[in-house]
């Protein structure tokens, strides 16, 4: 460490979505392992806790309806200040994290915040002209924000961040499933997700566990579950921990770009991920996940989209629906004959 005064107490900020908060995980991680003398202080979504249980990590959960508007950060900004932070590190850039490190800078309170590379962002998904190439991935861009703070993060090996056990059996194979994406163009055609499950739910000694949140995602999965053989939904029945601690014992998830990718990766739970009109190389990829196990196809106009909320330049969403069934079951295949 160099500078004037040693950098103990950091807050740091990054409020959503659940998959940027997931990918946080293992930059804190390393990092309270790596420097045991420094306390962390995460300000984010109340349910993202679950996430975080190292001693070293004191979660903050913010309620935003309780908390509006500049008034709100500010009531915000004083109760936390009393903790006497060295350094705010803002990994999220928004407005509201733009508002609490003013409050903190305005204290003499060192602010670093987070490079999100939105210009080479918007010409990988730009249709003309697009520069197509790896970008740096989330979790570089957090670890370099405390590189600025003065840590150089080594990532620590951990069996699971959550310390969950992931029982082998070698009779039954489980497979998870989590079909939805917030955008369309990151969501696979939710029929050709019910074939797979059909084609699963036949295979001798496998279980599916559904994955989804919302009224209308767990309605579809219901029905799936009622449906077919071997096949539980867990939408709406259990809490956030408890889907962590099930899908840490899956010998693999099928998922899009979502939240649920991030999950399973963090406890070491191989993905097969479906890409649409997002790519790998805007830096979402799931933490240590093989490229090879991405499914998506080339095409000219991809990626069109950061996020997936861009309407699709064509009009048809040939990146997701020009992807067969039979590709994603074959990759799902090799993890369940151990081949991975």
């Amino acid at each position: 460490m160099t500078g004037k005064k040693k950098i103990k107490k950091i807050l740091v900020i990054r409020f959503s979505a659940m998959g940027d908060v997931v990918m946080t995980t293992p930059v804190l991680y390393s990092l309270v392992q790596q420097f045991t003398d420094v306390e962390i202080t995460l300000l984010s979504r109340p349910q993202f806790e679950s996430f975080f249980i190292d001693e070293n990590i004191n979660f903050v959960g913010v309620d935003f309806k309780k908390h509006k508007g500049i008034w709100g950060l500010f009531k915000i900004f004083r109760k936390l200040r009393k903790q006497k932070f060295d350094a705010v590190a803002d990994l999220h850039n928004v407005l509201r994290s733009r508002i609490l490190c003013a409050f903190f800078a305005v204290c003499g309170i060192k602010i670093v915040k987070i490079n999100k590379g939105r210009r080479d962002k918007k010409r990988l998904v730009s249709e003309k002209n697009k520069i197509f190439k790896q970008l740096p991935t989330s979790f570089e861009r957090y670890a370099n924000v405390f590189s600025r703070l003065g840590f150089d993060i080594k990532y620590q090996s951990f069996e699971s961040i959550l310390n969950t056990q992931n029982a082998v059996n070698d009779k039954i194979k489980q497979i998870g499933i989590a079909p939805f994406a917030k955008h369309k163009g990151k969501m696979y055609p939710i029929e050709k997700t019910e074939q797979i499950v059909e084609y699963f739910s036949k295979t001798e000694n496998v279980k599916i566990f559904l994955f989804g949140g919302g009224k209308n995602e767990a309605e579809i999965l219901e029905k799936w579950e009622h449906k077919y053989n071997n096949v539980v939904s867990l939408a709406g029945k259990f809490n956030l921990c408890y889907e962590i601690i099930t899908i840490a014992g899956l010998d693999v998830m099928l998922a899009m770009d979502s939240a649920n990718m991030h999950i399973a990766s963090i406890v070491n739970t191989p993905v097969v991920s479906v890409w649409g009109a997002t790519h790998p190389f805007a830096g979402f990829y799931g933490w240590q996940q093989k490229p090879e196990n991405a499914v998506q196809i080339d095409l000219q106009c991809r990626p069109c989209s950061v996020f997936g909320d861009k309407e699709c330049f064509r009009g048809d969403y040939a990146c997701l629906n020009s992807i067969t069934t039979e590709t994603i079951i074959e990759k799902i295949k090799l993890f369940l004959n151990n081949n991975s």
